[in-house]
């Protein structure tokens, strides 16, 4: 049962701690912070069962975090007001073709990490897009100006 509550614990103190990480795609992932994510999971592990090596130990705490991400997703579905504090809110990163600087530095994204997904989806300029939104996922959304003409 200790199992349990530590996946419990663990499982939580992981959610505000990617919350508070900020969005980023596993695309966008640069080396480090891959490596960072191994070793997090080898911390977490060795937190979860301590020096309990069993199989009924090792099933009790992947069984808690998995029924815990099922809560939690089931409670997004179902409770819409709830989305905003386990998933956060689309944010506005580019009007009207400026970037909106304060945005940026609240989600941790340059203008040069915006500029590369621009070009990503075939947007040469910042100022060819009427919009650009940071969506929940990490996944950056363009929506050009009429008529721009960027092939």
């Amino acid at each position: 049962m200790d199992i349990v509550f530590r996946g419990i614990f663990v499982f939580f103190f992981l959610y505000v701690l990617m919350r508070m990480m900020g969005r980023r795609e596993l695309s966008s992932l640069e080396p480090f912070d891959l490596i960072l994510l191994i070793v997090l999971g080898d911390a977490v592990q060795q937190g979860l069962t301590q020096d309990d090596y069993s199989l009924t130990g090792a099933f009790l705490a992947i069984g808690t975090i998995a029924i815990l991400q099922l809560a939690v997703s089931y409670a997004n579905f179902r409770f819409p007001k709830l989305r905003p504090v386990l998933d956060g809110e689309p944010i506005v990163v580019v009007q009207d073709g400026k970037p909106i600087e304060k945005n940026l530095r609240r989600e941790r994204v340059t203008i040069e990490d915006l500029a590369a997904a621009a070009r990503r989806q075939n947007i040469a300029t910042i100022a060819d897009v009427q919009w650009a939104v940071m969506e929940t996922s990490g996944a950056i959304s363009f929506i050009k100006k009429p008529g721009s003409e960027s092939a």
